[in-house]
């Protein structure tokens, strides 16, 4: 079989699934490592912890949780290393199952990640994406992390495509959105998550604007024969 010469390139959290959920697994496995240590309620510190969540408080979790029990604030950098390490217990989407699935026989398709690699790498384990795709890049481990266009290119060499051939498509519109054009990529902003608000003209435009991950191989295809029509 012909290998495909064009790629397309997913952000993961909130892209390929909802970040929240790595959120609320996190949050469990310190729910029950504070019960077991400090005794206390398992069901009341996952509650505290998710109300932090839904009110968009996540950075301050920890502390208020702390303060909450009358624990001293030194316990922060131990919960948190709990949360970064643990096994989570995420399921990957069915749409975006779909979407890697069936893109892979006419794209090559990878995976794009900021944040810590060790954190990322249980993330994709969990969501089984590695069978997938045909490579997952860890963005800080190549760069200073995206927007930096070193990853993307990276990316791009990963897969064996160029960038005018490579499709970015990811929910941030600073981080995928920017980083990928000044790379050379083309981009395809999933309007989702937490930067679902943000408005075009605060960011620089994408090539196009999706809001559900099923858009995007449809999409993406108009842009690379857009792109070839013009290179004719």
């Amino acid at each position: 079989m012909r290998r495909p010469t064009r790629a397309l390139l997913f952000d993961l959290d909130d892209t390929l699934y909802l970040e929240r959920r790595f959120a609320r697994s996190g949050y469990r496995a310190v729910a029950a490592h504070v019960a077991g240590r400090f005794g206390a309620s398992e069901l009341e510190v996952f509650a505290s912890l998710m109300g932090a969540l839904r009110a968009n408080r996540r950075t301050q979790a920890f502390q208020r949780l702390c303060k909450r029990l009358g624990l001293d604030e030194s316990v922060v950098g131990a919960l948190r290393e709990v949360y970064r390490r643990h096994e989570p217990t995420l399921r990957l989407p069915r749409t975006s199952r779909r979407v890697l699935t069936t893109s892979r026989t006419s794209w090559r398709v990878g995976i794009l990640t900021n944040g810590l690699p060790e954190v990322q790498r249980r993330k994709v384990a969990a969501l089984g994406l590695e069978p997938l795709v045909d490579a997952v890049v860890y963005a800080h481990e190549v760069g200073t992390g995206k927007p930096d266009r070193r990853v993307f290119l990276a990316a791009c060499e990963a897969l064996g495509t160029d960038p005018d051939s490579t499709v970015m498509a990811g929910d941030d519109p600073w981080n995928d959105v920017d980083g990928a054009r000044r790379a050379g990529l083309r981009a395809i902003r999933i309007r989702r998550g937490m930067h679902a608000q943000v408005d075009a003209g605060d960011t620089g435009p994408a090539d196009a604007t999706v809001r559900s991950i099923g858009d995007v191989p449809a999409e993406a295809a108009r842009l690379i024969q857009v792109e070839a029509a013009h290179a004719d």
